[in-house]
């Protein structure tokens, strides 16, 4: 019996399909762009489908595409420099009341990646946990310092949880070298002191928490921000290199910025398995237009970071509206 071309390409979609977005969050961690791992997740499945025929079911199809997925970022890697965030540049400003510098167009940033493409088809909690942690924007910024074979080691082993075999094999190496890599790796993250990837409150808190930085910020209400902050919180806000470290130095530069009730409305949304918000800025019609997406680092019973993506592109890239109606403030 012969199977037709559309036969093999609707059992290669029903087998591989499910892994659609497991592989995205996998490149995401890897190249620190959503746009960079969409386009990777495209190139693996086409390459996957031109080798379907090949597949000889030596390893599991999930492994197989991981593979394929992870070389291909290896060879991106080979010609992009380390995706950033403005901390990650230079020492803070010391000057809230300046103007902001113009932004820096030439470099590679760091992006945000939506919680609902992190959250495997199937729903279990355990992954859903796992890919959202492994996202956490600090961790992202953090892989990034890593040469890329060391950062693939990373990820597959402490991560994906793969056997050194299984990551020697796909980096045509030995165990030896794996192993050597992974702990290379380790210490150098360790040495990196990442900031936001300890625990957080509990969902309840968070969104308690979340609720009042909401409304305050909506009424602009710069007191009542300053007093959810962390002493030290730090504010970024890529593409511009300028970031400010102190609660009072973020209130001092957001108080001209929010200077009305209604003058920002907010729509709460999840990246990075952090909480995080949609701006809307007045446009010229009555209505509010996005404006860009705010990241919260969550310490304890404070915000320790706002990383602030201002790019209208990015609120679109969450899949939320471009424009809204305006209206009361929370």
């Amino acid at each position: 019996m012969t199977v037709t071309s559309e036969a093999r390409a609707d059992e290669f979609a029903r087998q591989a399909d499910p892994y659609r977005r497991e592989l995205l969050a996998h490149c995401y961690r890897m190249l620190g762009s959503l746009h960079d791992a969409e386009d990777t997740v495209q190139e693996t499945y086409l390459r996957a489908w031109r080798g379907y025929d090949g597949f000889e079911g030596r390893s599991s199809l999930r492994t197989w595409l991981y593979t394929i997925a992870t070389r291909a970022c290896l060879r991106a890697l080979e010609t992009r420099g380390r995706r950033a965030l403005p901390s990650g540049l230079a020492g803070p400003s010391g000057d809230p009341d300046a103007p902001l510098a113009p932004p820096l167009t030439d470099v590679p940033w760091l992006e945000p990646f939506p919680d609902t493409l992190a959250d495997p088809l199937a729903g279990d909690p355990a992954a859903i946990a796992v890919g959202r942690e492994s996202t956490r924007l600090a961790l992202v910024a953090a892989l990034q310092y890593l040469p890329a074979r060391q950062r693939a080691v990373l990820i597959l082993r402490d991560v994906l949880r793969w056997r050194a075999a299984e990551v020697a094999r796909l980096l045509d190496t030995t165990t030896t070298a794996v192993n050597s890599a992974l702990r290379r790796a380790r210490a150098q993250l360790a040495e990196l002191s990442i900031d936001g990837v300890g625990p957080e409150p509990s969902d309840a808190r968070q969104r308690d928490l979340l609720d009042r930085y909401l409304v305050a910020f909506e009424r602009a209400d710069i007191d009542g921000l300053v007093r959810l902050l962390a002493h030290d919180a730090v504010l970024e806000m890529p593409p511009h290199a300028t970031w400010f470290r102190g609660a009072d130095a973020i209130g001092r530069f957001l108080a001209p910025r929010l200077h009305a009730p209604g003058g920002m409305l907010t729509l709460p949304t999840r990246a990075n398995g952090q909480p995080a918000h949609a701006m809307y800025k007045p446009g010229p019609d009555g209505g509010y237009r996005a404006h860009g997406l705010v990241v919260l680092t969550v310490a304890g019973e404070r915000i320790d970071r706002l990383t602030v993506f201002l790019d209208p592109e990015v609120v679109r890239a969450f899949g939320l509206p471009a424009v809204r109606a305006g209206g009361a403030t929370r």
